[in-house]
C-alpha cells in the first residue's frame, strides 16, 4: 500500500467517516506504532494502528450489503437493553456499519459497508437522497391526508417543518412515501400529527438499490457497478474509494 493519510486509512478500514477520524486523532484516541497520532500524518499497511486500543486493520475491497432488517432488531450497538441487535442477526466475515438506521418497529432495506466515508456520504442531508417506504395505517387514508403529508408537517417534538415530498395511496389504509432527510421518527411523527398512528413501516428502496426478492433476515452484496453508481451519487471520486479495482 502507498501511503496514505490517517484519517482515510480509518475511513478505508471501517472505523469511521474521516471527519470523525480527524476528531479521534484531536482526542488522542489514535496511537500510530505506539505513539499518539498527529493530524495530516500518513500511514501505510507497515503501520501498527489502533483506535481506543483496538488493532485497526487495513481496508480491502469495498464491501457494500442489501440486509432486509427484520421488525424487533435494533440497530445501534450501543443499546445494553436492546433484546436483538443488528450484530446478533447478521454475520459477514468483514465489519460493516450501517448508512441511516430503522427504529426497531420497523422494517426493511438498511445498506452495510465498511467505508466510513461512503455512509457519511449517503446519510448526508444536503445531498437529498431518495429513500422510499411502504407504510400501513390505523385507519383509511383520505386525499387531505395525503396532501398535508406531501406539502411538509410541523413536528412539534423536533420543532422542524418536514421537506415536501411524494406521496402516494397503496391501499385503503396504506401509503407509499419518498423522503430526502432523515429526521428521528420522521414518518411515524408525520402520521400523528396528521391524526394516524403506524401499524407498520418498511423502507423499501434507499437511492437506487431496492429490496428487491430479499427476506427478513437476508443480505445480499451489491455488485460493482452498483457501489460504483453510489459513490458518484454521494459525490464521491475514485481517489477516494477502496483499492478494489473498481472501473
Amino acid at each position: 500500500m502507498e501511503r496514505m493519510r490517517l484519517n482515510k486509512f480509518l475511513a478505508h478500514s471501517g472505523v469511521c467517516s474521516r471527519r470523525d477520524a480527524d476528531a479521534l486523532i484531536a482526542r488522542g484516541e489514535v496511537l500510530v506504532n505506539g505513539r499518539a497520532a498527529q493530524p495530516g500524518q500518513t500511514v501505510s499497511d507497515a503501520d501498527a494502528v489502533t483506535v481506543s486500543g483496538r488493532t485497526v486493520e487495513p481496508g480491502g475491497r469495498t464491501v457494500v450489503l442489501a440486509f432486509y432488517k427484520p421488525v424487533g432488531v435494533t440497530c445501534t450497538e450501543r443499546d445494553p437493553h436492546a433484546v436483538k441487535k443488528l450484530s446478533d442477526v447478521i454475520r459477514y466475515p468483514v465489519r460493516v456499519t450501517y448508512a441511516g438506521r430503522l427504529d426497531r418497529d420497523s422494517e426493511g432495506l438498511l445498506l452495510l459497508t465498511n467505508d466510513g466515508d461512503l455512509i457519511q456520504g449517503m446519510m448526508r442531508g444536503a445531498n437529498g437522497h431518495e429513500k422510499e417506504y411502504l407504510v400501513t395505517v390505523n385507519k383509511k387514508i383520505t386525499d387531505d391526508f395525503l396532501s398535508k403529508m406531501s406539502e411538509g408537517v410541523y413536528i412539534k417534538e423536533l420543532d422542524a417543518v418536514t421537506r415536501k415530498c411524494a406521496v402516494e395511496k397503496a391501499g385503503p389504509a396504506a401509503f407509499r412515501i419518498v423522503l430526502t432527510q432523515g429526521l428521528n421518527r420522521q414518518i411515524r411523527r408525520m402520521c400523528a400529527a396528521c391524526g394516524y398512528q403506524v401499524r407498520s413501516l418498511k423502507r423499501v428502496r434507499v437511492m437506487h438499490v431496492t429490496l428487491e426478492d430479499l427476506k427478513p433476515g437476508e443480505y445480499r452484496e451489491l455488485s460493482q457497478a452498483q457501489i460504483a453508481r453510489l459513490y458518484r451519487d454521494c459525490g464521491l471520486g475514485r481517489e477516494d474509494s477502496h483499492r478494489d479495482g473498481r472501473e
